[in-house]
């Protein structure tokens, strides 16, 4: 990959990582309108790398809490975040096994640009109804090992290129009564295990592959996503707080819609 194209990709990555508006559903234009390679595995262990440090930095409290309440938990200690802890732990066995149980199904049948267009622009209208139908009852910490495990059961969905993994766990929040802050909240603690998860098995990929490792653009590409998606955090908790959920299902419908223009005209 040219400089420009990591610092690109990796913007993309980061930016669309926490936002309910699809990596995969971005990722695909440069590589299919510009005709740019596949980024490759060691660039993309790079990238998750880079959001996964963005995420547990801004939530560093949130973090350093929950593995401490954890660790109390195995000793008879239990708090609100020993709690909330095993409630992240239990929602993310489901996307685990799906992830283990049906990747090569989806690397095979589920990325292509008609899937991709269909998805960001379906579940984009589901947002749209969470949003308006959010009760905004409930904080983080009112979560039941029930919803803690629907949530999951969301996620899972995720798999599907075009889903989005905060939008679709995001949604599932907003469904079961959290307000928009803690939905986003428990999604993006839910991304940290998911992220690391992701992130080690392609790592574990990449190390029997026995490659030659190019180093610039991998800390490039650490360093712009974490950027990126730190500020991303940043920005996206003070919208949501201010307008909910519409500008990105608005954006949503805008890029399924686009996608299925050049998918049209033959363009991807």
């Amino acid at each position: 990959m040219t400089l420009f194209e990591t610092i690109v990709l990796a913007l993309i990555q980061g930016f669309t990582e926490f936002l309910p508006i699809s990596s995969s559903a971005h990722l695909i234009l440069p590589s299919q309108l510009l005709g740019w390679p596949d980024q490759g595995l060691a660039f993309d262990v790079a990238v998750h790398v880079g959001t996964l440090l963005a995420v547990v930095w801004y939530y560093r409290g949130d973090v350093g809490e929950l593995l401490v309440g954890w660790v109390g938990s195995w000793r008879g200690h239990h708090n609100a975040y020993s709690r909330l802890a095993w409630l992240l732990i239990w929602a993310t066995i489901p996307a685990g096994l799906v992830g283990i149980l049906g990747s090569g199904l989806v690397e095979n049948y589920g990325r292509s640009a008609a899937v991709i267009a269909a998805t960001t622009i379906g579940f984009g209208l589901v947002l749209w109804y969470a949003d308006a139908r959010a009760s905004e009852r409930s904080g983080i910490h009112a979560l039941t090992l029930k919803q803690a495990l629907l949530i999951g059961v969301a996620q899972a969905l995720a798999l599907i290129p075009g889903t989005s993994r905060s939008g679709i766990t995001m949604t599932a929040g907003l469904l079961l009564g959290l307000t928009r802050v803690d939905a986003a909240r428990f999604s993006f603690l839910l991304s940290i295990p998911i992220i690391m998860m992701a992130g080690g098995y392609n790592a574990m990929k990449l190390i029997e592959q026995a490659e030659p490792v190019v180093w610039q653009p991998l800390l490039l590409g650490i360093l712009v996503s974490f950027v990126a998606a730190y500020l991303c955090i940043v920005y996206f908790m003070k919208i949501i707080s201010r307008m909910g959920m519409l500008p990105f299902v608005i954006y949503r419908l805008a890029l399924g819609t686009l996608l299925l223009v050049l998918l049209g005209y033959g363009l991807i």
